[in-house]
């Protein structure tokens, strides 16, 4: 069995699979999606102590995300 994605690699298969090649989405709605992941994990960062790279999904919960929003 192997391991979960991580949220970074299951992030960019969000943009690169889903967005890009499936919904072949504007550049405008890439960089709305860009700009709110950035604002996201700088969030996490500061609230988790920890790096971008190094966030996982069980962090952003529902109590997580609802105080970031």
């Amino acid at each position: 069995m192997s391991a979960a994605p991580s949220f970074p690699a299951l992030l960019e298969a969000f943009f690169t699979d889903r967005l890009i090649r499936q919904r072949q989405a504007s550049p405008h709605t890439l960089a709305s999606y860009r700009d709110t992941f950035c604002l996201l994990l700088a969030y996490a960062q500061q609230q988790l102590r920890k790096g971008a790279s190094h966030v996982t999904l069980p962090d952003l919960d529902t109590a997580f995300l609802g105080a970031f929003l």
